[in-house]
């Protein structure tokens, strides 16, 4: 069960940096480490752009519950 939740865990943050990566436009790596690339305009996203949004949170909330259960399954055994 702990390798399980271990590889689970891998495969989740991979995919979870690559959907964040994704995100990032325009401002290289700027933006990415937290600069204001878009000189603070909202923009509402739309499309491939929202679909993502959504599931960085969902893989995000997955990513917190995966390691939690991990952490009980090793403090249990």
């Amino acid at each position: 069960m702990e390798v399980a939740l271990q590889i689970a865990s891998i495969v989740v943050s991979i995919i979870l940096i690559i959907l964040i990566m994704l995100q990032v436009k325009g401002g290289a790596l700027g933006s990415l480490l937290g600069g204001d690339a878009g000189g603070g305009i909202a923009r509402t996203r739309r499309g491939l752009e929202k679909t993502i949004f959504q599931v960085t949170i969902f893989l995000s909330i997955a990513f917190l519950g995966i390691s939690l259960l991990s952490v009980v399954v090793t403090a249990a055994s």
